[in-house]
């Protein structure tokens, strides 16, 4: 079994689909499962639970995915203490980024870093935020990306924050808000399946409730901030998201959350690691770049 195989295996295991895994493998279904029963038939053991719907491994199968993922894990941290032999800035970084900050933030900062390191490659995993913060634990990327409050207990850096705001094309009473549409950000599930933890959605709960005693008046649920604005622009509610994704050119009223206390609400995005991995050198440079560039990007908005 080669690096190839644990990659196959942990791809079966995550996606629970042998379609998307051979997907994400880059190669046919076909072929990822002629090598299953190829790896079959070398332990001598069944893999794949065929009796099952879907792509769901055996016993034995979800013992040797384990051994794979641990298999990976030392194969990185050889490559990576071989390459801080010498101190080079050289090798893979691994990184699991927030959907909005890779579509947003990412690219322009990866961009410099390769003009500044171009031996370094980037494997990027773009995931819902809990999603990153389990990759991160199970030490399958050294860096992430994460927006708004999740629990982290290592290296925690904030990149920036943006106000919470009710976006409506008018200026709106704040009184007359729960008789009004609400197009409501409902968190996208995770690959395992359910809703993901949403601090974001307990931080707007918890700012209606103390001045309502009714809940909003919900016309739709989508599961994409860009969505609710174009909801909001085409006058079928009001929809309440982090300013950052309303622009001057959307031409739309923004009214910030404010608690009774005065606080505003804000969403934050984070940048985390492990304390361990600042050994690295091409993850320690990239750890200063974000710190410093991706920071101030973050600071920009739009």
């Amino acid at each position: 079994m080669d690096e190839k195989d644990c990659r196959l295996l942990l791809s079966v295991s995550e996606e629970s689909s042998l379609t998307r895994a051979a997907e994400r493998m880059f190669m046919t279904q076909p072929a990822l499962t002629y090598r299953l029963q190829q790896l079959e038939k070398e332990f001598g053991v069944p893999l794949i639970d065929k009796s099952l719907k879907g792509a769901r491994f055996t016993p034995e199968g979800e013992h040797l995915a384990i051994y794979a993922r641990k298999m990976l894990s030392d194969l990185h941290q050889v490559k990576e203490q071989l390459s801080n032999i010498r101190n080079e800035v050289k090798g893979t970084l691994r990184l699991g980024i927030a959907n909005h900050y890779s579509l947003y933030k990412l690219p322009p900062l990866l961009k410099q870093f390769r003009e500044l390191y171009p031996e370094v490659e980037f494997a990027v995993t773009c995931a819902l935020s809990v999603e990153v913060i389990e990759l991160l634990m199970r030490d399958e990327i050294q860096v992430g990306v994460i927006r708004g409050e999740h629990p982290w207990f290592e290296c925690k850096h904030l990149l920036h924050d943006e106000a919470v705001c009710i976006v409506s094309r008018e200026p709106i009473d704040l009184n007359e808000l729960p008789k009004l549409p609400q197009i409501a950000f409902q968190e996208p599930a995770t690959k395992a399946g359910g809703a993901a933890i949403s601090p974001f959605r307990e931080a707007v709960a918890a700012w209606w409730y103390e001045r309502y005693d009714r809940s909003p008046a919900v016309a739709m649920r989508v599961d994409s901030y860009e969505t609710c604005k174009e909801m909001v622009r085409y006058g079928l509610g009001y929809a309440i998201i982090p300013g950052i994704f309303v622009t001057d050119a959307d031409r739309l009223h923004q009214q910030e959350l404010i608690r009774l206390d005065g606080q505003s609400v804000r969403r934050n995005t984070w940048l985390v690691y492990k304390k361990s991995v600042l050994q690295q050198a091409a993850v320690n440079r990239f750890i200063d770049l974000m710190r410093t560039e991706g920071t101030q990007t973050g600071l920009n908005g739009n």
